[in-house]
C-alpha cells in the first residue's frame, strides 16, 4: 500500500527560510562498530562501497527513499532525496544529501510530496536519520554478527530510528560533529570464522 501525502499549509515554516536546492548534512555510517542490528561493518567493506557509490553521486542518482521498504529495489515513488557528496571523518562517514522540495513547498510551505514533508521535519527541528540498504551476507565471531566482503551497498533511507549509532540528520555540517567519531584502532582486521548466510 502506499503511502498517501496530505496537502497543509505549513504557516509555522516561513517560504523565506526555504531554498531550492534544499542541502542538508548527515552521519551516513561507522565501521568497526555495533550497529542496532547487532552487526560490525568492516572499514575495507564499507569504505569499497563508498567508493563505488561515488558513480551514483556523480551521476545524480544515488536516491533514498522514506523508510526502508521490504525491497532491495529504489522505489523512485518513494525517494525523498538524493547524495551529493561523501567522505570519511575518521570512522565515520559524513555528507550531504538533496531534498528535491516542490515549488509549493519552497514558495508557500505546502506539503505535497515525501521530500517536502523530509524537508518540514528538518526545518521543524526533529531529529530523524539515515539508515543503509545492502545486500550480502554475515558471519559469526565470538558473539559478534561481522559483514563478509561480498556486501554491496544499495542505497541510504531516511529513518526515524538508524541502525548506525547516530546517523542524524542537521540543516549544518556544524551540527552533526557530536555524532562524528574520529578514534582509529590500528589494530589490523583478521577475520576467519564459519559464515552464515544471512542477507542484510
Amino acid at each position: 500500500m502506499g503511502t498517501s501525502v496530505t496537502h497543509t499549509s505549513l504557516h509555522s515554516t516561513p517560504s523565506s527560510e526555504i531554498y531550492s536546492p534544499f542541502v542538508v548534512s548527515a552521519v551516513f555510517q561507522k565501521y568497526g562498530i555495533e550497529n542496532a542490528n547487532g552487526r560490525i561493518y568492516p572499514e575495507h567493506v564499507l569504505k569499497r562501497e563508498t567508493e563505488k557509490y561515488q558513480v551514483a553521486i556523480k551521476e545524480r542518482r544515488a536516491y533514498g527513499e522514506l523508510n526502508h521498504p521490504e525491497s532491495s529495489v529504489i522505489d523512485l515513488g518513494r525517494v525523498c532525496m538524493n547524495i551529493v557528496e561523501l567522505h570519511w571523518v575518521g570512522r565515520t562517514l559524513i555528507g550531504e544529501m538533496e531534498i528535491p522540495i516542490s515549488e509549493g513547498f519552497r514558495k508557500y510551505g505546502v506539503v505535497s510530496t515525501l521530500a517536502d514533508m523530509v524537508a518540514q521535519w528538518i526545518v521543524s527541528g526533529l531529529k530523524i536519520g539515515v539508515s543503509s540498504r545492502g545486500l550480502g551476507t554475515v558471519s559469526q565471531l565470538g558473539g559478534k554478527v561481522i559483514v563478509n566482503d561480498d556486501y554491496e551497498i544499495v542505497c541510504w533511507d531516511v529513518v526515524s530510528q538508524p541502525s548506525t549509532p547516530m546517523a542524524w540528520i542537521d540543516m549544518e555540517e556544524e551540527g552533526i560533529k557530536p555524532y562524528i567519531e574520529e578514534n582509529i584502532e590500528t589494530k589490523k582486521e583478521t577475520f576467519s570464522f564459519a559464515e552464515s548466510q544471512i542477507p542484510i
